[in-house]
């Protein structure tokens, strides 16, 4: 029993002296390339590059203009901006005006009623003139169509799809991917005009998603965490340090920026981080601004990780030492209680001292 102890101690400590050399070299410093003195950081931070809009950006468009093409006749249910210039000081006409079920609009108690469904906006605009100037002496009437009850609505927030699409559902599909803001304004204005009297478009980016860094957390051996920040275009180490709360219990004080480079992409650029300086001296030098595709790398503790891979090595020897121990434990106290068969031969009698 002793030289099988001493086997298995033997045994561990090999293990363990494996273990600290394989840490030692999977756990070595990380060597980077370091930062230039152009790098952007606190206190000199710079604008992003111009947004390039990309799945899954959700885009909001507001459309100030949206009426049908010339000749269009009013129908009920849509609306009519009606100004008039020589109207009562007390009943002013300068809104939009609703044409009712029946297809007049009601200008007000003075003017009374006007029917215009089924006339054009030249048309409509003469009949409301007609009808004023029964009260007033000389009106000056515009009437325009503000909104057309058979044109379903363009404005709301729009998600880019895969495929870089927006839907504008029965007026189509637009793409607007890799385009700026403007472009994007563009092309959607120029997908309404096939359908619309020179539509006016509005559009901006509600959700920036397309534009990330990421926060890799070294697991010491159980597992590392990988976090997918959206990009405000003002965040810093300190930025992404807070959004995982700060270091782990796994974690070092180890952390560095691994910068993707478009010239090379076999090698990115490694800026290293000094953690003490940017918390505890509120030093501004490695508290770099992030970039779309950043990976903060948040390195794993040392003793930890050491520690977890001993375990992990030495957890099926203890499994087996202790199924052997539990096994042995078992037939020692089956035989102290198990009856003798007669045919067993006597315990001999142990001699008195």
């Amino acid at each position: 029993m002793c030289a099988h102890r001493l086997a298995c101690r033997t045994l561990l400590a090999v293990v363990c002296v494996v273990g600290i050399g394989c840490a030692s070299n999977a756990l070595g410093a990380e060597k980077g390339d370091g930062a230039s003195a152009g790098t952007a950081r606190e206190l000199a931070m710079r604008p992003l590059p111009t947004y390039r809009i990309a799945p899954p950006d959700v885009l909001s468009i507001e459309v100030l203009k949206l009426v049908p093409p010339p000749p269009y006749r009013a129908t009920i249910y849509d609306t009519l901006q009606i100004r008039v210039v020589g109207a009562l000081m007390d009943q002013p006409i300068d809104g939009f005006f609703l044409v009712e079920s029946d297809g007049d609009v009601t200008l007000g108690p003075s003017y009374g009623r006007v029917h215009v469904a089924g006339m054009t906006m030249p048309e409509a605009q003469a009949a409301v003139m007609k009808n004023l100037k029964q009260v007033l002496a000389k009106p000056q009437v515009s009437v325009q169509l503000a909104k057309s009850v058979g044109c379903q609505a363009v404005t709301g927030d729009y998600l880019v799809a895969p495929d870089g699409t927006i839907n504008l559902r029965k007026y189509g599909r637009v793409q607007v991917t890799d385009k700026t803001v403007e472009e994007a304004s563009a092309a959607v204005q120029k997908r309404l005009a096939k359908f619309f009297d020179a539509p006016d478009v509005s559009l901006d980016i509600k959700q920036c998603n397309s534009k990330v860094f990421y926060i890799i957390t070294e697991g010491a051996g159980m597992g590392d965490n990988v976090r997918r920040v959206p990009i405000t275009g003002n965040d810093t180490v300190l930025d992404a340090l807070a959004a995982v709360n700060g270091l782990s219990q796994v974690s070092s004080k180890r952390i560095w920026i691994a910068r993707p480079s478009a010239k090379n992409p076999a090698k990115g650029t490694i800026l290293p981080v000094d953690y003490a300086g940017i918390t505890k001296r509120g030093a501004t030098a490695t508290n770099y601004q992030i970039m779309p595709g950043d990976r903060v790398f948040i390195a794993q503790d040392k003793t930890v990780a050491l520690n977890e891979w001993i375990s992990k090595k030495t957890a099926p020897i203890e499994r087996v030492l202790g199924i052997i121990s539990l096994g042995a434990s078992i037939i020692e106290n089956v035989e102290k209680v198990w009856p003798k068969s007669p045919d067993d031969p006597p315990t001999p009698d142990k001699p008195e001292p």
